[in-house]
């Protein structure tokens, strides 16, 4: 017995229906289906049609929503330190802290970097993005510099901070290749300050193109009375979370074994980091409300993981990685690149990289394995694949940016281009660096 289900014996799934269940998840998430259901049905049909009766389709959906369960009380978790930073203004006061210390003359960098910092902290971020927006749209109407380059600046500092945060993404690509969250984070460093600088270059390129910030696009706060912590302060919680998670990592470096036997898993560490810093704010009687919150912006992504584990579930079970292994190895191609086009393929089909991640880890990590490449190094490809075209229309980040940018669905599409320059950089490095130079 399993949750009440009796288990029947497992089944080989044709990797037709596979495909073909993928194919309807997608279509139904692009006509506008909440994406769970889309994916659930995709998963349904599929393994109806690659050769599964109902009892065995269950069973398929309950195996693969269990996979991820361990991703879900990660991201569950993470929601402690989320809410800390952004209910506190703990986000807010790193932000403005970074544009004011390099001030207008480096305001593209500067942008970018307070976007990288506050994603790497925690934040998820399209919230990331919505909290330096307005900073970025008053900075952009002094300096004349276009909504396309201010936008590029947020959202390409978002990715970099996205690959190296204890964010879901993140967690999905360390459980998914079962290796440790710190690691992830460490090996798409070099990555994401590729990312970063590649940011900077291009926003600067195209700085005085397209539409220039108006003045009804700047909105005065209504939280005018709301009380910041101070940036010393505001720290206490991200450097809490990413010292404990550096502790394991850093000792076996240096070769300290106590250190080195220091393996808290994330679970843990992220909890604990955000009621410190809350404590430190002095908003220890906000903790039950901070929390909440926190966990109220992870529910939704908690609902498309299982939706995305019902899906990988399906792939899992059907022959479709051993069909793909096949494919490549007839071709010539080297098996390294199967780790990033998953992730390319599989955040562009969601437009999410947290769901992209779950699915590449879920349907190809045995065949990316099976091909020789370590498990560290097939997280961080697929990771940062994942980043390249996540950004389109069909998702939520797409719009919610253009909403907080004051951009037109034209003004919004003109950027996609550049942001994927900027996620297509990481790859490659990650590629580079860890499929072929640190093989």
């Amino acid at each position: 017995m399993l949750g009440g289900y009796i288990m029947v014996n497992p089944i080989t799934i044709s990797w037709v229906g596979a495909i073909i269940g993928l194919a309807i998840a997608i279509i139904l998430i692009l006509k506008k289906l909440n994406p769970v259901y889309s994916l659930f049905l995709g998963a349904i049909i599929g393994a109806l049609i690659g050769g599964a009766n109902l009892d065995q389709t269950l069973n398929i959906l309950v195996t693969g929503t269990q996979s991820i369960m361990g991703t879900v009380l990660r991201v569950l978790a993470a929601g402690v330190l989320a809410g800390a930073m952004m209910e506190s203004g703990a986000a807010e006061t790193i932000a403005q802290t970074i544009v004011n210390k390099f001030g207008e003359k480096k305001a593209i960098f500067s942008l970018a970097l307070a976007t990288m910092i506050i994603t790497a902290v925690g934040v998820f971020i399209p919230v990331a993005v919505l909290i330096v927006a307005p900073i970025a749209l008053s900075v952009g109407k002094k300096t004349g510099i276009s909504k396309v380059a201010l936008l590029l600046a947020l959202s390409g500092g978002g990715k970099a901070g996205n690959v190296i945060s204890p964010n879901p993404n993140t967690i999905a690509a360390a459980r998914g290749f079962n290796v440790d969250l710190s690691q992830v984070m460490i090996y798409d460093f070099i990555p994401a300050i590729f990312g970063l600088i590649v940011t900077v270059i291009v926003a600067s390129m195209i700085k005085y193109k397209g539409v220039k910030v108006a003045d009804t696009d700047i909105v005065e706060s209504n939280e005018t009375g709301r009380e910041y912590p101070t940036i010393g302060r505001a720290i206490v919680a991200p450097v809490v979370a990413i010292v404990l998670l550096m502790i394991s990592p850093i000792g076996q470096i240096i070769h300290i074994p106590a250190l080195a036997a220091f393996k808290v898993d994330a679970m843990y560490i992220l909890p604990i980091a955000g009621v410190l810093g809350m404590l430190a704010m002095g908003k220890r009687n906000q903790i039950l409300s901070y929390t909440a919150a926190g966990l109220q912006n992870m529910t939704s992504t908690v609902l498309i993981l299982i939706g995305a584990g019902a899906i990988a579930g399906l792939i899992s079970a059907s022959n479709l990685s051993v069909e793909v292994v096949a494919l490549i190895k007839a071709s010539g191609i080297s098996g390294t690149f199967l780790a990033p086009i998953s992730g390319i393929l599989m955040a562009a089909a969601t437009a999410s990289t947290s769901t992209g991640v779950i699915l590449a880890t879920g349907s190809f990590s045995k065949a990316i394995l099976n091909m020789g490449t370590a498990p560290i190094a097939a997280a961080a490809m697929v990771h940062t694949g994942a980043t390249v075209i996540d950004h389109l229309p069909q998702g939520n980040y797409f719009h919610v940016t253009a909403s907080g940018m004051k951009m037109s669905i034209k003004e919004r599409l003109s950027v996609v281009p550049f942001e994927s320059i900027v996620g297509g950089t990481m790859m490659i490095v990650a590629t580079i660096l860890y499929g072929f130079i640190l093989k």
